[in-house]
């Protein structure tokens, strides 16, 4: 990221806004700010981390927590288009019906949901409520900050790191290296957002994270050969539930 201006960055972190949530964010768009708008994943995590995290406090104490969490993981799926759940789905699809890495990615570039896809969703729903409901409304709210912000930065990593296997596609302008500058920022911004746990639960937290990171990479890596934008929704819906699933295994030890 040598030579970037303050100017670049900003227009980056609005894009980055902009490409991962519904915020109406006016960003121009140019090839230099979209490249780096991947150091900037986790931060715009953390807004969506942080609204779901309010709406689990406000909701589950007047009306138990298994409506708090659910309208907190609604408002998550509302502020992100479903965007990351969409991609959940289409990689449940391509790796589960696709036995040859082509017919993976056709099956993953198609729109309609399959029965692979659906039961990956409903299954990550689930898993969500009950940990949620397991961890109680101030734990709970802290796991979604943390879950949010965490797992946009192993979408990041992933993203810069890998192979991108589409030719075209949203993905493709922001596969680019993060540079120290870049690493230095989403460092940073998984640093704070871990920091809304108790100190003792950020290790554990962050191996469901690594753990949910790697065991994907590798899927992928062996399936697909590389990575695809459907590949990065599944790796945050997968990574947010690693971190909450370390921090229960943290609250219940």
């Amino acid at each position: 990221m040598q030579g970037d201006g303050l100017g670049t960055l900003w227009d980056a972190l609005r894009l980055s806004l902009q490409f991962l949530t519904r915020v109406p964010v006016p960003a121009p768009w140019s090839a230099q700010a979209m490249a780096r708008a991947p150091c900037w994943f986790a931060a715009s995590g953390g807004l969506v981390g942080g609204t779901t995290a309010l709406v689990y406090l406000l909701l589950s104490p007047v009306f138990g927590l298994g409506v708090g969490a659910l309208f907190a993981i609604g408002a998550g799926v509302w502020l992100t288009g479903a965007l990351h759940e969409d991609g959940l789905a289409d990689t449940a699809d391509g790796l589960g019906g696709g036995r040859t890495p082509e017919r993976a990615l056709e099956i993953m570039r198609d729109s309609r949901i399959g029965a692979y896809g659906a039961i990956a969703l409903v299954f990550a729903l689930l898993v969500q409520v009950a940990l949620l409901m397991r961890l109680g409304p101030g734990l709970g709210a802290a796991g979604l900050i943390a879950g949010h912000v965490g797992s946009r930065a192993s979408m990041a990593i992933a993203l810069t790191t890998g192979r991108y296997l589409r030719a075209e596609g949203a993905g493709r302008g922001l596969a680019a290296p993060l540079g120290s500058l870049g690493w230095t920022i989403l460092l940073a911004s998984l640093a704070l957002g871990m920091m809304a746990l108790p100190p003792t639960a950020i290790p554990a937290a962050l191996a469901g994270l690594a753990i949910a990171h790697v065991w994907l990479r590798r899927l992928y890596g062996r399936r697909l050969g590389g990575v695809t934008g459907d590949c990065l929704g599944a790796q945050q819906q997968v990574g947010h539930l690693g971190v909450l699933l370390g921090l229960a295994a943290w609250h219940g030890a």
